[in-house]
């Protein structure tokens, strides 16, 4: 063996799960006492791929059950079109491939990347995990960031600076089927950002420092909001994948007991095919008053474990929180608490998740949905308009806002009283609920004002419906005004410039007499007058007109 590796240690660094504050694997850092094994590492490929095999194999010393992060050159992989002496390093300490995730480092210039690619899907083939690591301030091209699909993106916290960076990576994420993690985090500044641009994963020292052992506790934020989540999806699967303990199909009761009784934060045990798939789900309860019953360790020790285990529950990687509630609901009730293993488009375990972390985040957001609700009209407020119309910009989607309110409202309230002026404003929240489309988000942002967000070609019947009510209040005819800006891809950057460029076009609406709407178009000066007459010259009233014609 080389002298180097009689100076070479390794550090653990956790990967931390955001939604749920547990780990949710380990990285390993190479640690050389003397001289820069890894710039050495970097010009020789094969010293590179004995790293990864080193580094795996100081993992397993610690009897590390987490699933585990190695560091690989993009050279490497290219070079050597693969890394066979970890998958046969990684069977003989019986784990399982797809513990592991490669994370596939730069330089990438002057790379192959033909040759990275094919040594990508073989150690897919494997059963590997892959990461793209070094994003942001790396030299990785777009191009081969999408051709790789990594299951994981890692990205730079100075990239927490630029918001909008980080949210359209979250976007080329969710379309890649990848999560996104975000590296260096040291404050909890950088922490909350990291949470409000959609990263599911991180790690830093704000965390937990690398250390020779693995950390067994982390520090994580807690939450200042709750989470963001669409009225009728609810928050992704993804956010909530704990760690999975994983045995092969053929594992013995015997050995199962020996991995629940040395790990007492494991809550069941997965069985698995030779390709990842589960087939049977040992419960930690279940199983363990089994073993311990009269003879029951002379009975099962060495007989199969499936014989003790229940039929997997299953879900997809893009299924929904209340998709995975639904799963739990059928069948008995005492399988209520069994984790539900999350599996990905091969029908492989990616991990599980557990009841608890789903109610406890459900319940949270309900709360926060209902401190943030309009206590008249039972509408969201401003923060959640303006949070998806930053997710549609982020996005790179076209989408209309539109801003609401009754003219002269505070006379009408003088005239016929508060009561007449607050079921008017009921009114005129039920209206819009019930016009809206599956698209569109209605928010009271207080008094008579009200924001709703729609795609463009649905914003003309909601329109017209709200127009052409007959609206009164204490037997008073009132009238709307509406004001729309029109936002296409790059047009605006966020919701505070959105909003911007509708201000002015408000100030038009209510120049007008009548039930008023205008339409302007982001980065264009000017507005249309769809509805209204111009107090000085009083024209006939215009017909509302699909958005986007003239």
């Amino acid at each position: 063996m080389d002298s180097w590796t009689d100076t070479l240690r390794f550090a653990f660094q956790p990967v931390v799960n955001l939604t749920t504050s547990g780990v949710a694997g380990l990285e390993i850092l190479a640690r050389p006492e003397t001289g820069d094994v890894l710039a050495e590492a970097r010009r020789d490929p094969e010293l590179d791929g004995r790293l990864a095999v080193l580094a795996f194999r100081a993992a397993a010393r610690k009897e590390a059950l987490l699933p585990l992060y190695v560091n690989v050159f993009a050279g490497t992989l290219a070079d050597l079109g693969g890394l066979t002496p970890l998958h046969d390093a990684v069977r003989a300490a019986g784990r399982l491939p797809w513990e592991v995730t490669i994370d596939v480092g730069p330089p990438y210039t002057h790379v192959p990347q033909q040759a990275l690619l094919e040594a990508i899907g073989s150690l897919r083939d494997q059963g590997f995990r892959i990461s793209a690591d070094g994003v942001g301030d790396g030299d990785v091209p777009l191009r081969l960031l999408t051709d790789m699909a990594p299951d994981l993106v890692k990205l730079d916290a100075s990239m927490l600076a630029r918001p909008a960076a980080v949210r359209a990576m979250r976007t080329l994420c969710d379309q890649m089927a990848a999560l996104l993690c975000v590296e260096g985090v040291e404050t909890e500044l950088q922490c909350g950002s990291a949470r409000a641009a959609g990263a599911q994963l991180a790690q830093g020292e704000l965390f937990a420092p690398p250390a020779r052992l693995p950390a067994a506790e982390v520090y994580v934020p807690p939450r200042s909001t709750g989470l963001a989540v669409t009225p009728r999806s609810g928050p992704s699967v993804r956010e909530f994948v704990r760690p999975a303990a994983l045995l092969p199909a053929t594992a013995s009761a015997g050995q199962v007991r020996a991995l629940l009784t040395g790990s007492p934060e494991v809550s069941g045990v997965l069985l698995v095919d030779t390709n990842g798939v589960p087939v049977r789900s040992v419960h930690r309860s279940r199983f363990l008053l089994s073993m311990s019953g009269r003879y029951g360790h002379a009975l099962y020790s060495d007989r199969p474990a499936a014989k003790l285990g229940d039929p997997p529950r299953t879900v997809g990687v893009d299924a929904t929180a209340w998709e995975v509630l639904d799963v739990v609901a059928v069948g008995g009730r005492d399988r209520t608490s069994d984790d539900v293993a999350v599996v990905d488009r091969y029908g492989r375990c990616v991990g599980v998740v557990r009841l608890a972390d789903l109610v406890r985040a459900l319940a949270e957001t309900r709360v926060e949905e209902a401190a943030g609700l309009n206590p008249l009209t039972r509408l969201p407020g401003s923060d959640a308009i303006t949070g998806e119309v930053d997710r549609r910009i982020a996005d790179g989607r076209t989408f209309a806002l539109t801003w609401l309110d009754v003219d002269h409202f505070k006379q009408v309230n003088d005239g016929a009283g508060f009561a007449a002026g607050d079921e008017l404003i009921r009114s005129v929240g039920r209206l819009l609920q019930h016009a809206a489309s599956d698209s569109t988000r209605v928010g009271h942002i207080g008094g008579d004002d009200f924001l709703v967000l729609a795609d463009p070609e649905g914003l003309s019947p909601l329109a017209v419906s709200v127009l052409d009510a007959p609206w009164s209040a204490g037997g008073r005819p009132v009238t709307l005004s509406l004001a729309t800006v029109l936002c296409e891809p790059g047009s605006v950057t966020d919701h505070r410039q959105a909003a911007s460029c509708l201000a002015p076009l408000k100030k038009a609406a209510k120049s007008l007499s009548g039930a008023s709407w205008v339409l302007g178009r982001a980065g264009l000066p000017g507005h249309e007058i769809l509805r209204g007459v111009e107090a000085a010259t009083a024209p006939a009233e215009c017909a509302v007109a699909e958005p986007g014609r003239g």
